[in-house]
């Protein structure tokens, strides 16, 4: 995209927190990709940096709302996990949590590359899916019991109103013959507060950095459920199995190491119960991401779509109790 000149709000924000010199001018080059927020990467005098601003209505087809103190939260998870696994987020260089904006560095392409990107074009790396599953572990294990970060993180109306409605709900309600199921999967979500949440572990907030990965775009932050990532990241790798066919394999071999980096780093009493749940939750995100309100992008025809509806409803009437075994069925059913 062109450089343009940057929108009024952007620029006080600059210079009240001290990034620009009052009346120097600066332009700067919009980001496109997320829904949920306006991006904009700058060219500071001395380095390139990058402002987000949570937007109250996101960019999605369906009716879509939800608080922008969410941008404040996020800041927050972002400093929480930096304190002790500084390589896998963005430092913050500023914050305004009544305009619902921070900056951070802008993260080069030549040095940092989008999981997601990579992904599509067929480019899997099972080290780098089981980093993740390992960096995604010690957030998980490192927050987990611990009162005085679940009282940092009092969003579970934003969880609900980013996450559980516009995925499961929203389903449930194009799909009244499994809505019990899924109903079910909100309720047990919602019961398990037990560890920090990212709550959009997704390839398109995920950079491949020289020390691994990079989490980005914490803002449905919460103190909840683990299996909630853990699911919502490798249902990504389901997905892509129907993108590409050709690269089937290599993404259910990716599926099985980041399940498996994952679970073998926490605590044995934890992994069996976060699996037990992920495998039941991931069905439902499944279908949500074909039928909720914020549907990928590159499923488009109506036979995948048909396929994914006919199998996660067999799997949300009839639950599986390990990954593995969705992994399976799933190659299985594609495989049809």
């Amino acid at each position: 995209m062109p450089e343009t000149s940057l929108p009024k709000e952007f620029l006080i924000f600059l210079e009240n927190q001290g990034l620009l010199e009052p009346k120097t001018t600066v332009k700067g080059t919009p980001m496109f990709g997320g829904v949920s927020s306006d991006i904009w990467r700058i060219e500071l005098p001395d380095r390139s940096i990058c402002i987000k601003r949570a937007l109250p209505r996101l960019k999605v087809e369906a009716s879509w709302s939800a608080p922008i103190e969410r941008n404040a939260f996020e800041v927050k998870w972002l400093q929480v996990v930096g304190e002790f696994c500084p390589t896998i987020v963005p430092s913050i260089l500023a914050h305004d949590p009544q305009a619902g904006m921070f900056a951070m560095p802008f993260l080069d392409s030549e040095k940092f590359k989008l999981w997601k990107t990579e992904l599509l074009n067929g480019h899997v790396s099972q080290d780098f899916a089981g980093s993740v599953g390992l960096a995604l572990a010690n957030i998980h294990s490192a927050t987990m019991n611990d009162p005085d970060t679940e009282r940092n993180f009092p969003t579970d109306k934003i969880f609900h109103s980013i996450r559980l409605e516009p995925y499961l709900e929203a389903t449930a309600r194009r799909h009244p013959d499994v809505a019990d199921a899924l109903y079910g999967l909100v309720l047990d979500t919602q019961n398990n507060r037990i560890a920090l949440v990212h709550g959009d572990i997704s390839p398109k907030n995920i950079m491949i950095g020289p020390e691994g990965p990079v989490f980005l775009d914490a803002e449905c932050a919460w103190y909840g459920d683990p299996a909630f990532d853990l699911a919502f990241c490798l249902n990504h790798l389901l997905l892509k199995c129907l993108y590409r066919p050709d690269t089937r394999t290599a993404y259910a071999a990716s599926f099985e190491t980041m399940k498996n980096c994952y679970l073998g780093a926490l605590e044995r009493q934890y992994a069996k119960d976060i699996e037990f749940r992920a495998a039941r939750l991931l069905p439902g995100l499944l279908l949500a991401r074909v039928d909720g309100k914020s549907p990928v992008e590159y499923i488009t025809k109506e036979h995948d779509k048909n396929l994914v509806r006919r199998f996660t409803k067999t799997l949300l009437c009839n639950p599986l109790s390990l990954l593995q075994d969705v992994c399976v069925a799933w190659q299985k059913e594609l495989n049809s």
